[in-house]
């Protein structure tokens, strides 16, 4: 099935020539995340990595005016109920979804138009970037809740270090667009009006950069941490050694040299 003919019940996925635009597609609800949402991303990205045929790009964003408020509030009430092993098979359907996006070898964009609480900064911080309107507040508010943001900790305490997890994990709080910048959480922030624009020409500087290199890049990101000094080294050798031999690298040296743009720009 190609992309553009998938249909979910709470996600919208458009395609356009290169670009895959997923929108979590519940506005009524501040597109807060339930089991099928959980359940759609999912099936989306394991789609994405097992063929992702001609997409280059994937936006990530959320119908309406927000990104995404966290955890649906019936979705919560049901889980009142659950017993033990339910709540670890729900919790691991939720890592599996954050996991997926993190690890996925092309380069996913967050286009955060509007709050990402709870959950929702989770898949900001899962994502590779992130630009912001300016109006957007962000917040890891499950103890307010006498929850904790257990499942997105990883990716956050990557993004944006202990010391301001410390802080925003304990009290709550909810920070701005340009708090969030600053600790590093996304990387841009412009005003509502210019947000397409500003993630229009962050894409277009992806498509300008080599596919196979995106991918070694954020390869070498997932893998970097967990290897020993010695270990990384003999890694990065060979990673890099490979893709100088590669034809993608050839073919992206020669158009350097010869002044022109490479064929996956054409």
């Amino acid at each position: 099935m190609k992309f553009a003919e998938l249909k979910y019940d709470t996600l919208k996925v458009e395609k356009t020539e290169l670009v895959l635009r997923a929108s979590i597609n519940r506005p009524e609800v501040k597109n807060a995340f339930n089991e099928v949402v959980i359940e759609e991303i999912t099936d989306l990205f394991r789609r994405i990595n097992k063929s992702p045929g001609k997409i280059r790009v994937i936006i990530l964003t959320g119908e309406g005016d927000s990104f995404c408020a966290g955890a649906d509030l019936k979705w919560m009430k049901g889980m009142v109920d659950y017993n033990l092993e339910q709540n670890l098979e729900d919790s691991r359907q939720l890592s599996r979804m954050f996991h997926l996006i993190a690890t996925c070898h092309l380069p996913v964009l967050a286009r955060v138009n509007g709050h990402a609480l709870g959950g929702g900064a989770g898949l900001v911080a899962a994502s590779d970037i992130a630009i912001a309107t300016d109006r957007a507040k962000f917040g890891f508010t499950e103890v307010k809740l006498g929850l904790a943001p257990a499942v997105i900790s990883p990716y956050l305490v990557k993004k944006i270090g202990e010391s301001n997890c410390r802080r925003y994990f304990l009290t709550g709080e909810r920070f701005s667009a340009n708090i969030a910048m600053k600790m590093g959480l996304i990387h841009e922030v412009v005003p509502e009006n210019e947000l397409d624009k500003a993630v229009d020409d962050l894409v277009q500087g992806l498509l300008s950069s080599g596919p196979q290199a995106i991918a070694a890049c954020k390869e070498i990101l997932a893998r970097g941490a967990s290897l020993r000094e010695f270990d990384l080294n003999n890694y990065l050798t060979e990673v890099i050694a490979r893709i100088r031999v590669s034809e993608e690298a050839q073919e992206g040296m020669n158009a350097f040299l010869e002044k022109r743009k490479p064929k996956w720009m054409a």
